[in-house]
C-alpha cells in the first residue's frame, strides 16, 4: 500500500471496457512523512470519488484489485483503497 495526494483527473476517449465508467486519478506517492514526493506520478482508479487536494491510500494488489472491481482481466496498476482522513496532518 501507498499513501498518496490526489493532484489531478485523467482523462480518456477510448478505455479497456472493464474501465467503463470508473474514475482516473492522477496521483503523486509520498514518502513516510506524508509531504515529500516518492517517485514519479501514477495513474489510479477511482471508485470513492477522491478529489484534487485529498489523500489516499493505493494498492497495487491485483488480488485486491479484481475482488473490489469485479473483473478478472482489467489493465488496472493501481487503485483508490481509502480515503485518509489528514486530521491537520499536513
Amino acid at each position: 500500500m501507498q499513501a498518496a495526494l490526489v493532484i489531478g483527473h485523467g482523462t480518456s476517449t477510448v478505455k479497456h471496457p472493464t474501465l467503463d465508467g470508473i474514475r482516473l486519478l492522477i496521483v503523486q506517492p509520498l514518502m513516510a512523512d506524508g509531504r515529500s514526493p516518492d517517485g514519479s506520478p501514477l495513474l489510479a482508479v477511482d471508485r470513492l470519488g477522491a478529489g484534487v487536494g485529498q489523500l489516499v491510500m493505493l494498492s497495487s494488489d491485483g488480488s485486491a484489485i479484481r475482488d473490489m472491481f469485479q473483473v478478472e482481466n482489467a489493465p488496472i496498476r493501481w487503485a483508490v483503497l481509502g480515503l485518509i482522513d489528514d486530521g491537520g496532518y499536513r
